[in-house]
Order: C-alpha cells, then sequence, then structure tokens
C-alpha cells in the first residue's frame, strides 16, 4: 500500500464514523480524481482482510465484513440485537420509500398509531430528523440515516429494491389530496 492509500485508510480508521468523500480528498490533501484512484487502490488492498470500505452515498467508512461478525460478537461479549418488530419493519420501509415524511403519514399508510415505533428507530439511529415541513403544526419530517444504510448493505436510498406497482399503494399527494377534499366537505 503506498503512502496516499495508507493515509486515506488511517482518517477512515481513525474516524469511525462516515466521512464524506470532499471533506476526505481535502484532508489528504488530494485532488478529486487522485482521491477517486486512491481510495479504488485502499478498497482493492482490503480484498481478502477482515475490513472492507462501505461506500454511503457520498461518504466513506472501514467496517468489518460480515462473516466475521460472530468471532467479534464474542471477543467483544456483544449481546445479540433484538430483530426489529414487524410494526417497526413497516414504520421503516415505509419512511425508506417516501422520505422525507412525517409520523401522521406513516400513520395514514399502517392506519395505527405509530409515535412509540417511530421514537425507537430514531433511538437505534436507523432513522433521525429532516426537518420541520410547511403544514400546520409544522410537523417534523424523517429521513433514514447512514447507519440504516450500513444495516441494510446500500449505498445509497436508490439501490433499495423497487416496489411493486399496485394501485393500492398510497402516496402523500394523495394523503393531502384527500384532506384537503374532507376539509371542503365540511
Amino acid at each position: 500500500m503506498d503512502t496516499k492509500t495508507a493515509i486515506l485508510q488511517a482518517i477512515l480508521f481513525a474516524s469511525g464514523e462516515p466521512i464524506d468523500g470532499d471533506k476526505l480528498a481535502q484532508s489528504a490533501e488530494m485532488s478529486k480524481k487522485e482521491f477517486k484512484q486512491e481510495i479504488k487502490k485502499l478498497e482493492t488492498a482490503l480484498d481478502g482482510t477482515g475490513i472492507k470500505l462501505l461506500k454511503l452515498e457520498n461518504s466513506y467508512q472501514l467496517a468489518t465484513r460480515e462473516e466475521y461478525a460472530s468471532y467479534i460478537k464474542n471477543a467483544l461479549e456483544v449481546k445479540k440485537n433484538a430483530p426489529l418488530s414487524q410494526a417497526a419493519m413497516e414504520a421503516l420501509t415505509i419512511i425508506a420509500y417516501n422520505q422525507p415524511v412525517t409520523k401522521s403519514f406513516v400513520e395514514q399508510v399502517r392506519g395505527v398509531d405509530t409515535s412509540s415505533v417511530i421514537n425507537s428507530l430514531v433511538e437505534k439511529d436507523l432513522l433521525c430528523e429532516a426537518g420541520r415541513l410547511d403544514l400546520p403544526g409544522r410537523p417534523i419530517a424523517y429521513k433514514t440515516t447512514d447507519n440504516f444504510l450500513r444495516c441494510f448493505q446500500l449505498s445509497s436510498p436508490a439501490e433499495l429494491p423497487p416496489l411493486e406497482d399496485k394501485p393500492s399503494q398510497v402516496t402523500i399527494d394523495e394523503i393531502l389530496d384527500e384532506r384537503e377534499n374532507s376539509n371542503e366537505e365540511v
């Protein structure tokens, strides 16, 4: 591994968190072209090791390979995480495919209260606040996080598998239109 590739590896290792590609290139004092070449070299250099390079949208992070997870858990005495509930998976799916969305949107689609489910997903760092919408009450919108991408082994939300095109699928525009129509009838 040459010095420039080693610099990228050292920065990513020390960070532990995803680092934006532009910031990483700037920190390593590399042009964008040089950075792209060196990041590919790093990825190649990590082949056959217990570490891999993750690309999360425009960010990069070092992570351990999945096949070594049980050994890592044994060494670190990590307790097995409880799997997500059906309700959490449903809410996460709705948000991932329609982000950013509000709790009320998720509740409208699911037909039940989702406050505790969404709060739990935020605590698990699978969702985060994406700002407030310019609607009455200024509701909080939610979106998926880099941790969501890591957990589901995606580089970006665009890599989510396509949904079946079913007429029963609801969009936020349909819900807003429905609310406007019901308010006009009153």
